[in-house]
């Protein structure tokens, strides 16, 4: 299952995503964490001290050896420099999956042990000096959005992804890639506004969207939460001393976790599963190439100097079945 969180910076989303993560490593599921934020706080709120979290692969800065590897035989792609990010597989594409060794998790994962076992984290790198005036953070999360485009997940099987705060993922097809997308709100006006332009955007995509309350205090918090997004709001979240001492970097044992937010937990796995049988492969390739297209008439033809649609190929459909190549 694809999995996105999402919300305004300093709502709490990376914080949520980890302890979605370490929840699901109790349960002895496979899973993949991946930090597209930017800010890259992901690492550490898994428990990794500073210098382990600084020296992770970045995605970003091995981009070459991941379209290399996803090309394949694919005869639609004439090279690795003319994929961009949206690049969709077709017949002879390698595939990824969550649970295999692969060429692409070797030089970009790295195992982080929790409290209930071991996950696969991948970030996309940070967003340095040396980029200023010459790359664009997009140009980063690109190689999070061809892997997830490559991505063959079964059924519980995890990809989680702590997004780019704000709406900035809408600048790419990206937002489309997940069963589902858990969007943090703190119960404020600014706390929800994001959520309005996710349920705008998101609208005409099928996007299945659910909002995690986050800070809430009170009945109040909850009431005001409920009177702003309806039925999206899925489960909240209040204090946590857990988080506290996570935060001071003296985590406790994850079993030690309160048991309310224990449980809302388990409520965002359950609603995760569910969207399983929602699944719809024909619809999801679809979007791959719409956004594609959509990228290529916009700055990728001219980028690469090539005709991008022609690497579509429209008889391939990415599907559960598919298996890579050799």
């Amino acid at each position: 299952m694809k999995i996105a969180f999402v919300g305004k910076g300093g709502s709490g989303k990376t914080t949520l995503s980890s302890l979605f993560i370490r929840h699901l490593a109790t349960t002895g599921s496979p899973v993949v964490a991946v930090d597209a934020d930017i800010n890259q706080h992901l690492g550490p709120a898994l428990g990794l001290d500073e210098a382990d979290a600084a020296a992770l692969p970045a995605m970003g800065d091995r981009l070459p050896l991941i379209k290399d590897y996803l090309r394949g035989s694919n005869p639609r792609i004439a090279s690795t420099e003319t994929m961009i990010k949206t690049t969709p597989p077709g017949e002879g594409s390698r595939l990824l999956r969550v649970v295999e060794n692969n060429p692409v998790y070797d030089a970009c994962a790295r195992a982080v042990e929790l409290d209930g076992g071991a996950v696969r984290l991948m970030v996309t790198g940070p967003f340095t000096e040396a980029d200023l005036g010459v790359a664009c953070y997009h140009s980063k999360t690109g190689a999070v959005e061809l892997c997830l485009n490559h991505l063959v997940d079964g059924q519980s099987e995890y990809i989680v992804v702590d997004m780019t705060a704000g709406s900035d993922s809408f600048a790419s097809g990206m937002f489309t890639r997940f069963d589902i997308t858990f969007l943090v709100a703190e119960p404020t006006r600014k706390g929800v506004s994001v959520y309005r332009q996710y349920k705008e955007y998101a609208r005409d995509f099928g996007v299945t969207l659910k909002v995690v309350g986050n800070k809430v205090q009170g009945q109040d918090d909850i009431d005001f939460l409920r009177a702003e997004v309806g039925d999206d709001l899925l489960v909240t979240v209040g204090h946590s001393d857990w988080v506290r001492a996570m935060e001071k970097g003296r985590p406790p044992r994850f079993e030690h976790l309160e048991d309310t937010n224990r449980r809302a937990l388990q409520v965002l796995q359950a609603a995760a599963d569910a969207t399983y049988e929602l699944r719809d492969w024909e619809r999801y390739t679809r979007q791959m190439v719409h956004f594609h297209l959509k990228n290529a008439q916009s700055w990728g033809n001219e980028r690469t100097g090539a005709d991008l649609a022609a690497q579509i190929d429209p008889a391939f459909v990415l599907r559960e079945a598919e298996t890579a190549t050799a």
